[in-house]
């Protein structure tokens, strides 16, 4: 895949972030979700700190971004058939409009699935921090487009065994240089499923009409296995049964990302794992 595949990902993404109806505010969003589900210290704690610090339980996260998916998925759908429709007027001059749409809806329900398991806001008031949305959001759409090994880095990010390496993080392995080297890998790969998405809408817009409602079709099926990704992989990161699991997701990392992720995060893992998992139990 060339640069300019990369810089197109990237592009598009910058661009569906400023779509009306992207952004999620975290505050709203959390207040309507639990709003009538939890105490009023509860939601405090859930708006200030996050849902598993305020003890809701990841089992019942996880269904309720599960409902949230289904729910967003079918109203993707619905958009789409609009989209679908040959004529539809790009967002950007350079990007097709059911393209960015789908990025649109994908950012959007990334961040409300990240939300959901505590994430802190992307948002700085009408300000959206670059960096994480570079860093995290990236990551995200990589787990939701099936990229190797990114799952198992969020999970690996979210350990123990991290919050040790992590405190180490300017001078160690996973530096601002790395990430951007991250997020290029992903962006190739992301590029990659892109091309082949694109080719297939293509396909079904050369039929007016029909042509809409398999754009439909195929946003409510990519959409709904995406938000799956997503949403599993955000569950076995806070619920990760222990040091198997930790030693398989670095194992995977290692063989799926090994190229683009220092040695010395590895080596700092390798160290600490057996020390941190243990004072874990």
């Amino acid at each position: 895949m060339s640069k300019e595949s990369v810089i197109s990902v990237e592009a598009i993404v910058t661009n569906a972030m400023k779509l009306p109806g992207v952004r999620v505010n975290r505050k709203e969003f959390l207040a309507k979700i639990f709003g009538e589900k939890v105490s009023t210290e509860e939601l405090t704690i859930i708006l200030e700190d996050g849902s598993i610090k305020a003890g809701i339980s990841p089992i019942k996260i996880n269904k309720m971004a599960a409902s949230l998916i289904e729910n967003r998925t079918l109203k993707s759908s619905g958009a789409s058939f609009v989209s679908g429709i040959p004529g539809g007027v790009a967002m950007a001059a350079t990007i097709p409009a059911d393209t960015l749409q789908f990025f649109g809806f994908s950012l959007r329900l990334a961040q409300e699935v990240a939300y959901l398991y505590g994430n802190k806001d992307f948002w700085d008031e009408d300000e959206l921090d670059l960096d994480r949305v570079r860093v995290e959001l990236m990551l995200f759409l990589g787990i939701m487009f099936g990229v190797g090994g990114s799952a198992s880095l969020l999970k690996v990010l979210s350990s123990k065994i991290s919050q040790k390496v992590l405190k180490d993080l300017p001078k160690k392995a996973l530096t601002k240089k790395l990430y951007y080297r991250i997020i290029k890998q992903l962006g190739k790969l992301i590029g990659e499923k892109i091309t082949k998405q694109t080719f297939a809408k293509a396909v079904s817009k050369a039929v007016p009409i029909f042509g809409g409602i398999v754009s439909g079709g195929l946003t409510y099926v990519s959409m709904k296995k995406m938000g799956s990704r997503l949403n599993n992989a955000f569950f076995e990161s806070v619920n990760s049964s222990g040091e198997e699991e930790l030693q398989a997701d670095i194992k995977t990392v290692r063989k799926e990302m090994g190229d683009i992720i220092d040695a010395e995060f590895f080596e700092i893992a390798d160290e600490n794992e057996k020390d941190l998992v243990g004072n874990s139990k």
